[in-house]
């Protein structure tokens, strides 16, 4: 009998610390853009946490197979390294970036962004709520670099909330597992799985025709 398997050392999910780090530096940065905090912390957390932290995590997703872990974490840990970089550049007056190239840089992430919001209306819905809100802080900001900037402050708003959400499903992936129940629901996918119903195949003389299994006897895919 092989023990290799029950003596195998059980893997941590990644989840919680790219979460974590998500959470943290998109709160921070939006508290900067009410006036509340320096940009010393945005700087600093968005180069280590949300940055580096979390593009480790994302590198770690890849090792489970979660295509969509692997994405997000390490293109928005990417993200914040970059827009630290430029933030540091500029006050230096190398590259400078203007208030529209700004504007561009995030114009490019929301359409990126509306890619993984369709993909997470298929997980559950504390995902779909969390990206939903990123989404619409991405377009606020958008149009708040582009001639409109009080809006920068209502999408700090929408993305403290967004924050909020990243950090809720860290929370319920660690304590559901501490407490063994579903203590934090993740409520249902916004867009439910469509199931088909696969016919009998019509038989044809001299050949055996074995119709492939309906998707209702399939599993779902483990998005935690």
């Amino acid at each position: 009998m092989n023990s290799s398997a029950s003596t195998a050392p059980k893997l941590c999910n990644p989840a919680v610390v790219g979460l974590a780090g998500f959470g943290l530096t998109t709160l921070i940065l939006q508290l900067h853009t009410l006036e509340l905090v320096g940009l010393g912390p945005v700087i600093w957390l968005g180069l280590f946490f949300g940055g580096l932290a979390q593009l480790i995590a994302g590198l770690q997703e890849m090792k489970t197979g979660n295509n969509f872990g692997y994405c997000a974490f390490t293109s928005y840990g990417a993200f914040w390294i970059s827009l630290c970089a430029m933030l540091i550049a500029g006050q230096f007056g190398f590259l400078k970036a203007s208030t529209t190239d700004v504007g561009w840089f995030l114009v490019a992430w929301t359409l990126f962004t509306a890619i993984l919001w369709v993909g997470a209306l298929r997980i559950h819905g504390a995902m779909a709520t969390t990206f939903s809100l990123l989404l619409a802080g991405f377009v606020l900001l958008d149009i708040g670099h582009f001639g409109f900037p009080v809006l920068n402050k209502v999408a700090a708003y929408v993305l403290i909330a967004c924050a909020l959400g990243a950090w809720y499903m860290m929370a319920r992936i660690i304590l559901n597992e501490l407490y063994g129940r579903e203590l934090l629901p993740a409520g249902k996918a916004w867009v439910a799985a469509r199931v088909t119903t696969v016919h009998s195949a019509p038989r044809v003389v001299g050949v055996q025709v074995t119709p492939s299994p309906s998707a209702a006897t399939l599993s779902s895919a483990n998005v935690r």
